[in-house]
């Protein structure tokens, strides 16, 4: 999947987490994935209605043959900035929650990368708020459109190549993950396109953007 979604934290003391507390359980691992490969301008292209279920009930099966279950999968309608072609490009994907361990998620993502011939896939690691080992957040905001998020990216030239894109669900609740470095940049972005940071719902983890694992040299010259 191409560098994707955006994230967002912030320091209102209002109804805004940034992280989870101490003794708390976290949620699942989450892997945000597609099978498209396609360039996607169009809004309104018939290609983005596809539900992508054989693609569910494949990445279900990989998250089986690595150890784990998938506990939720949801339907996103994805839009992202590419530097190299300077334009917006939608697709539609899932974000599977899975119980995975930190090596299994980063093994499930690089096969489900080589399997649907993407560049990467994303995977991220909901963490306590203090860990060592945070480097992202993760946002969901209620009431944000998948059209929303593109006409803030056209409209922002630093939150298009700082964030790179988002991820609507269904519902209109937009998930936003982005380097922890970059929260006022997504911040702003948030608010610049209508989202209501103060009913935001932010946590605090670790991200992957994990290729297809190279197949060793050794095994390649046996297999000559």
């Amino acid at each position: 999947m191409r560098k994707l979604l955006v994230a967002v934290t912030s320091v209102l003391a209002i109804t805004v987490s940034t992280g989870t507390a101490a003794g708390e359980p976290l949620p699942c691992p989450e892997i945000f994935a597609t099978n498209n490969t396609a360039i996607i301008t169009d809004p309104d292209d018939p290609r983005l209605q596809d539900k992508l279920v054989k693609f569910d009930r494949e990445v279900r099966g990989i998250v089986r043959a690595n150890g784990g279950v998938t506990t939720r999968s949801t339907l996103l309608d994805g839009v992202f900035w590419s530097s190299d072609l300077r334009q917006t490009t939608f697709e539609r994907s899932r974000k599977f929650d899975v119980t995975l361990n930190e090596e299994s998620l980063r093994h499930t993502a690089s096969t489900i990368s080589k399997q649907f011939r993407q560049e990467s896939v994303l995977t991220f690691r909901f963490l306590p708020a203090n860990s060592p080992k945070v480097d992202a957040v993760q946002v969901e905001v209620d009431g944000i459109t998948a059209q929303q998020v593109r006409e803030g990216l056209l409209n922002d030239a630093v939150a298009r190549e700082k964030l790179g894109g988002g991820s609507v669900t269904l519902r209109n609740k937009a998930i936003l993950i982005a380097d922890v470095n970059d929260l006022p940049t997504v911040r702003a972005f948030v608010t610049d396109i209508g989202g209501d940071m103060s009913k935001a719902k932010v946590r605090k983890g670790a991200w992957e953007f994990v290729g297809a694992e190279e197949t060793p040299l050794w095994i390649q010259q046996n297999a000559a």
